[in-house]
């Protein structure tokens, strides 16, 4: 399909920098087969069955930015360190994690980059994407030489409008985060609070949790014109066996699997046969969704709203219809929902 057919106008204004306090005082667009409808994240419960099962994201953000200088290069005309920025999108061993490059052009292959705070790594293996595998020196697990030199890896959308701050430590995570890996957050669950989860206990909705760390390769504009032309970056996930037991047990009973996020809803897909039984699964998915895709895990989706021509907006065209997700993100916009990974929900329902 024609990338052109998923772009939409959105006021700046309407990307929101801070979430909504409290949490689940968010806002909510509900579409529900050909219903549309205004609520807030408290609202959720009544808009659920008893039976329904939400599917958590559990993976936690690590401080993936990085701001350093190249090592001097002895009897080269750049001798002088250059000022190199990394941000980490997937780790590919104990101590190497693939990386995009600000300035990469004064970086090459063995050259050693220095961050700060005794956190050394070396250049290798540069990508096609211009990507780089660091090596980060030393025998301390990387967990703690991020703490010590890298910052929370705020979306550009946001980066770009005001400075990371120490709010977003918390503010960038969601009440499930257990699992370091994550280079963005799975946004649709910052929303939920203890509150919001024991009403809807209450009310007969369960949850349970996956593990997909999201890498920032989710913020990439799609370059090509058609979405055949595309290449997904792969990111790494896992479903264990209770868990793919439980996804099977709510559909065989009657129940709603409901994704909270495209990240859980990507990974239940990857793992969900053409008989829709859902399997463990462990390792890399790049999956990509596109109208025309046939849903075989999820029966409806809890995300955020998202940017034009990317490739979150054309998963839930997939899930909704493109006219549907226009008319809707047209009603949002003219209704003043807040956009992106702080703003406001959704709830799909096709």
């Amino acid at each position: 399909m024609n990338v052109d057919l998923f772009d939409f106008e959105l006021p700046p204004e309407r990307i929101a920098l801070r979430p909504a306090e409290p949490r689940d005082a968010a806002r909510l667009l509900v579409l529900d087969g050909d219903t549309t409808s205004d609520a807030h994240m408290r609202d959720l419960p009544a808009m659920l069955r008893a039976g329904d099962l939400l599917v958590f994201n559990d993976t936690r953000v690590i401080p993936a930015q990085l701001e350093g200088h190249r090592a001097p290069r002895p009897g080269a005309e750049d001798a002088a360190g250059a000022r190199i920025g990394a941000t980490l999108h997937k780790r590919e061993g104990p101590r190497r994690w693939r990386a995009f490059i600000r300035n990469a052009k004064r970086l090459a292959e063995g050259d050693a980059v220095d961050f700060g705070q005794g956190v050394n790594a070396r250049a290798l293996d540069r990508a096609d994407d211009g990507s780089f595998a660091l090596e980060f020196a030393g025998d301390e697990p990387i967990e703690l030489l991020l703490e010590r030199c890298g910052r929370m890896p705020l979306p550009p959308y946001i980066a770009s409008k005001r400075p990371t701050d120490a709010r977003d430590a918390d503010d960038y995570q969601t009440m499930f985060a257990t699992e370091p890996g994550a280079v963005a957050a799975p946004t649709a669950a910052l929303h939920f609070t203890p509150g919001l989860m024991a009403a809807l206990a209450a009310a007969g909705v369960g949850h349970t949790t996956l593990t997909l760390h999201v890498g920032a390769g989710t913020f990439l504009p799609v370059k090509a014109t058609d979405t055949t032309e595309h290449r997904m970056h792969a990111e790494w996930g896992r479903i264990d066996t209770a868990t793919a037991d439980r996804l099977n047990a709510v559909r065989a009973a009657g129940g709603r699997v409901i994704a909270v996020g495209t990240t859980s809803l990507r990974l239940i897909e990857s793992a969900a046969g053409e008989d829709g039984i859902v399997r463990p699964f462990e390792g890399d998915t790049a999956i990509f969704i596109t109208p025309g895709y046939r849903f075989r895990g999820i029966d409806g989706l809890v995300t955020n709203f998202h940017l034009p021509r990317s490739t979150l907006f054309m998963l839930v065209s997939a899930l909704m219809g493109l006219d549907r997700m226009k008319a809707g993100y047209a009603h949002a916009i003219a209704q003043g929902y807040r956009f992106y990974s702080y703003g406001d929900g959704s709830l799909l329902l096709p």
